[in-house]
């Protein structure tokens, strides 16, 4: 099953080079300080999740205020379905969380990530 849409390497390439205030600060303040690799800006389908580690199969999405009127609510509802129908893990945090609360949203990543490790080979 093809997964990755070519059509969106563009637009995810100009995502990356133009993260939003909360995706800088996870990858900056969070992710970089865990022991896996995550990527920015994955395309799924014909969505674009904001990170991703392919060895934990974890998605982590930054939601901002566009998030928040109901047809955004329903894109996020059906992306969320769809990456979970891959057999990815995704987490959300709003932007309020990861500037507020940075150091208890890396908790919740740490202890997801450790969850979700695979086993050691």
């Amino acid at each position: 099953m093809k997964t990755y849409n070519s059509a969106l390497i563009s637009r995810a390439r100009l995502m990356r080079a133009d993260m939003t205030p909360g995706e800088r600060h996870v990858w900056h303040r969070c992710l970089r300080r865990l022991p896996y690799k995550f990527r920015r800006q994955r395309p799924f389908g014909r969505f674009i999740a904001d990170f991703y580690s392919p060895e934990l199969k974890l998605v982590i999405e930054i939601d901002g205020d566009s998030h928040a009127d109901e047809a955004a609510k329903a894109y996020d509802a059906e992306r969320t379905l769809y990456l979970q129908s891959l057999g990815l893990t995704v987490l959300r945090f709003t932007n309020q969380e990861v500037i507020r609360e940075t150091e208890a949203v890396l908790t919740r990543l740490q202890q997801l990530c450790d969850q979700q490790s695979p086993a050691p080979r």
